[in-house]
């Protein structure tokens, strides 16, 4: 399973993202992340960045709410905790179990 963290530099939520995926791996052995760096508005709209961070599976973004305008910024998921800056651990969990 191929996995895309896709982030900017000026968002530090993209890392608790990382460390969730890192320690999915343990328990997914297939997984394979790969981090893509967006710099630009217009790196945003020909990848459909819609936030720091994006998490593709295989290439689509079980998150994605499809009025999110794409561009430049940090992204805001919907927790069992409330709004945080990257899903939870189980959140990806689930995910990547059923894809």
């Amino acid at each position: 399973m191929d996995i895309t963290l896709q982030y900017i530099d000026d968002c530090p939520n993209w890392k608790t993202a990382d460390d969730h995926l890192r320690a999915l791996r343990a328990e997914l052995p297939d997984l394979v992340v790969t981090h893509q760096l967006v710099n630009t508005p217009d790196e945003a709209e020909a990848v459909g960045f819609r936030g720091s961070p994006s998490i593709l599976v295989d290439g689509i973004d079980p998150f994605a709410d499809p009025g999110a305008p794409v561009g430049l910024s940090c992204r805001v998921y919907q927790t069992p905790d409330g709004p945080a800056g990257s899903p939870t651990i189980d959140q990806l969990r689930a995910v990547l179990t059923r894809a």
